[in-house]
């Protein structure tokens, strides 16, 4: 079964597109010439974004979505809008120095300010809840937790609640963990609801999308960039914003073939339970929090606004499915919260994010396009509210300001190893190791 095979597959069992009201369809691209300001290829969060952003600006804009608005990640993950990175910000720190890391995090906090306003101005219905709340599984994990804590207050100005173990039945019901961090800018969402939100905020705003419109290439014109669809359109547009992710790449490799090698798809996996008794769902996380431990192969889970236990975990580097999902995920879900034993998963699905080497944020400009083709990508599985920021930082650039954009386009990103046979096998084997040590 091929990439995309399988991640058609992985939607049939998802919670968020069982409840999310369905939004209108848009028409594909029709064949003929077309033009724009501003062509943005992908319909998740990082491309609405944009196409917000930009029409905002003046700008003309066309979107376009091989699939249907929030088909990927956007539409999939499990919710949880956290502050920071993928990696740990010292990794920024050594390849930008201190005061630009700080720039750095800053923004990851206005991309959570970001989200609120959006839902608000738009009135987007989409269960938004604050708070987070980081777990540690052993005094190792704790202590890793705890300096992480510290660093953010000394270095990032942002304060964490630190809760000891004899506390933490306050926020949480889990024998699992003892230690927890709670941030309460953080919080949670139903992701397909706030995509297709933005979706119909960016049509309002005079955007055009199109869904079912895969494009095929892209070539430089003269003052342009030419992009060739698979409905025998040709669209001339002045910028163009790439924010396909792995699945630009699984779909069109001549589009970007310098990008595909330094990110790599990870399947990603979430469970749902039947709807529980208020006071049972209550009981589970007092605080409302989204919840996240700090294992490399990490769990996630959150409560839902219909009082469903919904649980993420599990990880495939292969892009294959794991053997019996629903029910290895449904035995997680249980060893964390034994109060749920014999209750039922509904609902089990997945997707792919794209994760990029050092699991930083892989922003940038295509060479040979005069600058004029803008890529965002590896967001690496912490990108529901970071994608917002990009697609608002990609539409400064386009205006006339790049100096947001080109702090995260300074940072360098290395090709994962093994080139296009062995990347695959040598990633599953380094991340074997990785769950092994957090097993231990």
């Amino acid at each position: 079964m091929s990439f995309l095979d399988t991640d058609r597959e992985l939607t049939r069992h998802s919670y968020y597109a069982a409840t999310a009201p369905r939004a209108p369809a848009h028409a594909s691209l029709p064949a003929g010439e077309h033009a724009c300001d501003v062509a943005v290829v992908g319909g998740g969060l990082a491309g609405l974004s944009a196409a917000i952003e930009l029409r905002q600006r003046g700008f003309e804009v066309t979107l376009l979505e091989a699939q249907e608005i929030g088909h990927g990640a956007s539409g999939r993950n499990g919710g949880q809008a956290i502050h920071g990175l993928a990696c740990d910000m010292t990794t920024i720190e050594d390849q930008l120095g201190a005061d630009a890391a700080k720039q750095v995090f800053a923004m990851t906090i206005e991309a959570l300010d970001l989200v609120r306003e959006r839902i608000a101005h738009f009135r987007i219905d989409c269960d938004w809840r604050d708070g987070y709340l980081g777990v540690a599984m052993n005094a190792r994990k704790a202590r890793a937790l705890r300096d992480d804590v510290d660093l953010l207050a000394a270095r990032y100005d942002h304060a964490l609640t630190w809760i000891e173990q004899r506390e933490l039945p306050r926020w949480i019901a889990s024998p699992r963990y003892v230690a927890a961090a709670h941030d309460p800018r953080s919080g949670h969402l139903h992701p397909l609801k706030y995509t297709r939100g933005l979706a119909q905020a960016a049509a309002s705003l005079g955007a055009v999308l199109h869904e079912q419109t895969s494009v095929l290439s892209i070539a430089p014109g003269a003052d342009s960039v030419l992009l060739r669809t698979d409905t025998g359109a040709v669209l001339r547009a002045r910028h163009v914003l790439l924010a396909g992710n792995v699945y630009l790449q699984a779909m069109s490799p001549a589009v970007a073939p310098g990008l595909s090698a330094r990110i790599m798809p990870v399947g990603t996996y979430i469970v749902c339970s039947q709807p529980l008794a208020p006071e049972l769902a209550a009981s589970l996380i007092p605080c409302g929090a989204a919840v996240c431990d700090n294992n490399f192969v990490l769990d996630y889970f959150r409560v839902t606004a219909d009082h469903r236990m919904l649980y993420g975990g599990r990880v495939s580097y292969s892009t294959r499915t794991p053997l019996d999902l629903r029910g290895s995920m449904a035995r997680r879900m249980q060893t964390t919260f034994p109060q749920l034993q014999g209750v039922q998963t509904e609902y089990a699905w997945g997707g792919f994010v794209d994760i990029s080497m050092n699991r930083a944020p892989d922003f940038g400009r295509l060479p040979d396009f005069n600058g004029r083709v803008y890529y965002l990508q590896g967001f690496s599985g912490h990108g529901l509210a970071l994608t917002g920021l990009a697609g608002k930082l990609v539409a400064e650039a386009i205006a006339g300001d790049a100096s947001r954009f080109d702090v995260f386009a300074r940072l360098k990103h290395l090709s994962f190893p093994g080139g296009a046979a062995l990347r695959t096998p040598t990633l599953v084997l380094g991340m074997a190791y990785a769950r092994l040590r957090d097993l231990l």
